[in-house]
């Protein structure tokens, strides 16, 4: 039987200048849409997983837009609530070279940061599901939101569903403090956290030794000890950690670690050559959802989720648009970008 995913959290509408212009420069927009939990659901459904989003979208025209997004990739779609009277927007400038890229959030008051408790009917949502997954920008919305969140994430335990989540920390959202204390009540009900770098420092305050991300210094030692913390202070079963060494806005060291709790993997290398690096993270975490669901060892999920990630940072716009076939071809060495005929 097809495993189903269930994720949970915030569309936008994502406006961009053309190519590497900045704001300033700007006459037109492109507009797409993405989201941390809705960028999961797409690449899981590429991969043949049923997947569905959850979240709360205004019955306008523009709401309608977003659930088409979603819709034309496959994901399901039914468990959207309609209602409330905006659409989050986030505005992107791309860096380059030595200038990094810029994000300005317009999403206060939209639909789904306004939803109530008694918007969602959890107990049918998570009816035949597999996984959950949701991120660490979702409870940052409200805390009526993170009331939602921790409603979801019991009736999915009760269920015997698997929960990921990854940290994904948004300065901009809410404060380390903020972060922490609410954070802190979800995460016993987590069996696979994913974070980055940075996250559990930013959240926890579980720090990495000998690295400092803002010159591409990356310790994999210090990253045992950060996943093992977590691990420990909350029951994980499974802790992800990306390591991204920047070297510059366009180029990008890019591995990962994995530990279960008994041991730690890391992933190849790639050196990476940025055309869009939004959504980076989250198709990571959808390649080791899909990968884990798939019966495979700790090693090969592992490579399979880089290797998406590895291939999504040349991709435009939010979504992971690749097939298993490419990640998996990626992943078994073949990184030459020869031209497929």
């Amino acid at each position: 039987m097809m495993k189903r995913v269930i994720t949970f959290g915030e569309i936008m509408l994502r406006l961009a200048p053309a190519g590497y212009n900045r704001f300033v420069q700007a006459d037109t927009f492109g507009a797409t849409y993405g989201g941390g939990e809705a960028n999961v659901a797409v690449s899981l459904a590429n991969y043949g997983l049923d997947a569905a989003f959850v979240t709360k979208l205004p019955t306008h025209e523009i709401g309608q837009a977003a659930v088409n997004s979603l819709r034309r990739f496959g994901v399901d779609t039914t468990k959207i609530v309609r209602g409330g009277n905006r659409v989050g927007i986030y505005f992107l400038e791309k860096g380059a070279s030595q200038r990094p890229s810029k994000v300005v959030y317009d999403r206060a008051g939209s639909a789904i940061a306004e939803a109530k408790l008694s918007d969602f009917d959890w107990d049918n949502i998570f009816d035949g599901v597999d996984w959950f997954h949701f991120t660490g920008i979702t409870p940052a919305l409200g805390e009526n939101v993170a009331e939602i969140c921790k409603a979801a994430c019991k009736c999915a335990k009760d269920k015997g569903v698997t929960i990921s989540c990854d940290l994904n920390y948004r300065k901009n959202l809410w404060t380390r403090e903020q972060a922490g204390r609410t954070m802190s009540e979800l995460m016993p009900f987590v069996d696979v956290c994913i974070a980055n770098e940075e996250d559990a420092a930013d959240v926890f305050g579980i720090r990495a030794e000998n690295t400092d991300v803002t010159t591409g210094k990356v310790n994999h030692e210090g990253y045992k000890q950060v996943a093992k913390k977590l691990a420990d202070t909350f029951g994980l079963k499974k802790v992800a950690i990306t390591l991204r060494g920047s070297i510059s806005a366009n180029d990008n060291n890019w591995a990962a670690m994995l530990y279960d709790g008994n041991s730690y993997y890391f992933s190849r290398n790639y050196l990476v050559h940025i055309v869009d690096r939004v959504g980076g993270g989250d198709s990571f975490g959808a390649g080791l959802i899909y990968s884990l669901l798939s019966g495979n060892d700790a090693q090969s999920a592992l490579e399979f989720a880089v290797a998406a990630s590895c291939l999504k940072h040349s991709i435009e716009g939010d979504f992971n648009l690749v097939s298993v076939d490419e990640v998996k071809k990626l992943a078994a060495g073949d990184a030459s970008g020869r031209v497929q005929r």
